[in-house]
């Protein structure tokens, strides 16, 4: 007697089948490698825009690199984000499914080619990226709309919206330089209305144990990258003689302050809050926020290899200025965590007001001689904090 495929294997067998909405309550429900495979290439996207961030703080451009950072990093998030909801609603991982997923992974390499002509002010060829990513949602949508009845009018919406602000997009390269700055604030602000006016009424059933599984993992890899900037920043330190004891300094307090972060961040699960509140109001405010967190993350990557250069004698700018690139994005992922995670109302006090505190005193190190040795021992302290104020005795 042949013995039957189990379930998976049938499933991965099968070419093709409707795109149904799955299960909001399924049990069991993790990301998938074809969603690993797709965070993972994401990732060389944020690594170019901090890697180019990193160059343009090192010449004296804060204000330039600041920006183009938020712009550029807004084209991968929101890829990204994208895909990861309509996967929690829509995964059939059939083949054409696969196929519109590698478009999108296509689309998400050629923004990260795109990131350092970006940087000049040449967006060409990221909106061709970008686009390449956007309309590959709209197949995506199509199908959607076609399979599901329930949710035709949510799909249906969304491909339109989608459809409409990609030809704002190509529009923009045709913009006069004065007006691009604005142009883009508007068209991202419409990209953001799109899930909003898609779910006003029946939306996707997206699932939240999932969906905070997606956004924890994102998050370990943007924390990886940032070891890897600043792993790789101190091995070019080391080969100028005489600063070892320093960059082994350095490098102990990025591991502590990286450490600390993840911590923080995966101290609270991450669908409770959406659990909690199954709001489209907390859904997307939770969601939306997660920009700060992951850019916030990312440019720790790029302060610490600006730290790493001053502490090398090989840039020029004074103590403040080097410090506030790590100083900064830590302060401004402690206030993220804190509101999307925590909430100023959480019942425990010391939590509470604890990420707050500490986000105003690691701005504050860095006006101090070590200010990233000072906000690694902060953030060490919240940690500590934190686990004495929510956790329980240990068992005997």
């Amino acid at each position: 007697m042949t013995e039957q495929p189990s379930w998976p294997e049938r499933r991965i067998r099968t070419w093709y089948r409707p795109m149904r909405s799955r299960d909001s309550g399924e049990h069991h429900r993790v990301a998938t490698p074809l969603e690993l495979l797709f965070d993972l290439c994401f990732v060389v996207a944020v690594g170019q825009a901090a890697s180019s961030m990193h160059h343009a703080l090192a010449e004296g451009h804060a204000a330039h690199g600041v920006l183009s950072f938020a712009m550029v990093f807004f084209a991968v998030w929101w890829g990204w984000l994208n895909f990861s909801w309509f996967a929690s609603a829509f995964d059939t991982d059939d083949v054409p499914y696969r196929l519109a997923t590698l478009v999108q992974i296509a689309g998400g390499l050629t923004v990260a080619a795109a990131v350092p002509s970006a940087f000049e002010g040449d967006f060409r060829l990221m909106v061709i990226g970008y686009v390449l990513m956007r309309l590959a949602m709209v197949f995506q949508w199509l199908r959607a709309a076609r399979s599901d009845p329930g949710c035709r009018p949510a799909a249906l919406r969304y491909a339109t919206g989608i459809a409409v602000v990609q030809v704002l997009w190509v529009s923009y390269l045709w913009l006069p330089e004065g007006v691009r700055l604005a142009a883009f604030a508007l068209f991202a602000v419409l990209e953001m209305a799109v899930p909003v006016w898609a779910e006003r009424r029946r939306g996707t059933a997206w699932h939240p144990h999932h969906i905070a599984e997606r956004y924890g993992l994102f998050t370990l890899i943007v924390l990886g990258e940032v070891i890897l900037s600043a792993t790789n920043a101190i091995k070019e330190g080391t080969a100028e003689p005489g600063h070892t004891g320093a960059l082994v300094s350095l490098a102990a307090a990025g591991l502590v302050l990286v450490f600390g972060m993840w911590w923080l961040y995966f101290d609270r699960p991450g669908h409770a809050r959406l659990v909690r509140r199954p709001t489209m109001f907390t859904s997307m405010s939770w969601g939306y926020g997660h920009y700060f967190i992951f850019a916030s993350v990312a440019a720790v990557g790029a302060g610490l290899e600006v730290a790493v250069a001053y502490d090398t004698g090989t840039l020029h700018l004074d103590g403040v200025a080097a410090a506030f690139p790590t100083t900064i994005p830590v302060a401004v992922f402690l206030l993220s965590v804190w509101l999307l995670h925590i909430g100023p109302t959480n019942e425990c006090r010391p939590i509470a007001i604890g990420f707050p505190v500490a986000a105003v005193l690691v701005f504050a190190a860095s006006f101090t001689p070590a200010p990233i040795h000072v906000a690694a021992a902060l953030v060490a302290a919240l940690v500590v904090v934190t686990v004495v104020a929510t956790h329980g005795r240990p068992q005997p």
